[in-house]
């Protein structure tokens, strides 16, 4: 049987236009499309990648970030074995460090580091230790040895304390801690191994999202302002969470008769609202000449009691004011730190007076003066806008 060899086709030159080296749609080296090598004029569609040049936008999982094999793959990442492209693994924005390329997710947990102050919930109790939900991928540890026990803080850790470990913290209990040490799997250490830690009372307890995230929810917990729970809605897109660089615990003085609150902010989005007490000051000064060591004795005496004090109708009302500022500030995607959490409650008071130049009654006035939604939402992000 004879074999017909076909000539190649070859395409008509004189119908292609010019090439210009100069040319914006000139082919280039860092083109993101195919090159045609059928001439059939339809070319394959190919997943976008950045190439040499590292974007600024949101990825997505799976998508190529660079193929060139200078950069080094960092957090959020991976390399494809069967080739050198870097490939996110989660949705958030591209971060460069020199050649090493990281993403960030939009939305995730916490991640533990050494010194964070940390509001967390006893979920379980061991022999000797607690078991710490602090909005991390894995339980933190609380270790016995890592607290003030009465007695003083050189005290040997003995057998009848592990007994007795309930009495200290037991499951449902707040408390406000610091990162000692992360391990190896990335869970971590805490200690409460000074007079501003401890067992947390007479408060509310909000959480919002720790890592740039968004939404918020909240719950009364402790007695110590009400009862029940109540929750905000999310905010898809938001760049909220607690500022990690910035002061975490201060004592705001309040309006309208509501006196001293402590703020704390955990950096990993739990936040604890409560009445200002001093409880160092007031032991120190039942006696005369007391050395650190007796007033850590005294103190640890009584900071591992659950029962919540009396707190005044307005404290409880500016303690919820403050509450819901923090829900309007990560409504509206704003990062919750000192200057913003103040500037929104200012803000909140300026709003109630506009809300009472409005001519409605006393009465009609006073019933929704706590609510902060909807438009007092928004008036308030616009001044706190103003502030800044």
């Amino acid at each position: 049987m004879a074999i017909t060899i076909l000539p190649p086709v070859v395409d008509d030159l004189g119908h292609r236009p010019p090439y210009h080296a100069e040319s914006d749609d000139s082919m280039s080296v860092d083109s993101d499309e195919d090159i045609d090598m059928t001439g059939t004029g339809s070319r394959p569609h190919k997943r976008p990648r950045l190439g040499g040049k590292i974007g600024t936008g949101v990825v997505t999982p799976g998508e190529v970030v660079t193929d060139d094999p200078q950069w080094m793959r960092g957090h959020g990442t991976y390399i494809n074995p069967l080739s050198t492209s870097i490939i996110a693994t989660v949705a958030g924005t591209v971060h460069k460090t020199n050649k090493l390329l990281s993403v960030h997710p939009l939305r995730a947990r916490y991640t533990p580091e050494i010194g964070d102050l940390v509001v967390g919930r006893i979920v379980e109790v061991q022999s000797r230790r607690w078991k710490v939900d602090v909005a991390a991928p894995l339980l933190a540890q609380l270790p016995l040895s890592a607290i003030n026990l009465p007695g003083g803080i050189l005290r040997r850790r003995t057998s009848a304390d592990e007994l007795q470990i309930r009495s200290f913290f037991s499951e449902g209990d707040l408390v406000v801690a610091e990162v000692q040490s992360v391990h190896q799997d990335g869970s971590a250490s805490l200690h409460t191994r000074s007079l501003k830690y401890g067992k947390l009372r007479n408060g509310v307890f909000l959480a919002v999202a720790g890592t740039g995230g968004s939404g918020a929810s909240s719950s009364n917990v402790k007695g110590g302002v009400g009862s029940g729970s109540s929750g905000a809605g999310a905010n898809p897109g938001g760049a909220g969470g607690v500022v990690r660089s910035r002061r975490q615990v201060w004592t705001a003085d309040t309006a309208n008769g509501g006196g001293e609150v402590d703020i704390i902010l955990g950096v990993n989005g739990y936040i604890w609202i409560s009445k200002h007490t001093d409880g160092a000051a007031a032991a120190s000064s039942t006696t005369e000449n007391v050395s650190i060591t007796r007033m850590e004795e005294m103190v640890s005496s009584s900071i591992y009691s659950s029962q919540n004090d009396e707190i005044a109708p307005q404290t409880r009302r500016e303690i919820a004011r403050l509450a819901q500022c923090i829900q309007v500030l990560v409504q509206g995607g704003v990062r919750v730190e000192e200057g913003t959490v103040m500037g929104a409650y200012e803000a909140s008071l300026q709003v109630d007076l506009e809300v009472g130049d409005d001519g409605e009654d006393e009465e009609d006035r006073q019933e929704g003066r706590e609510y902060l939604e909807g438009s007092k939402a928004r008036r308030i992000l616009e001044l706190e806008v103003q502030q800044r």
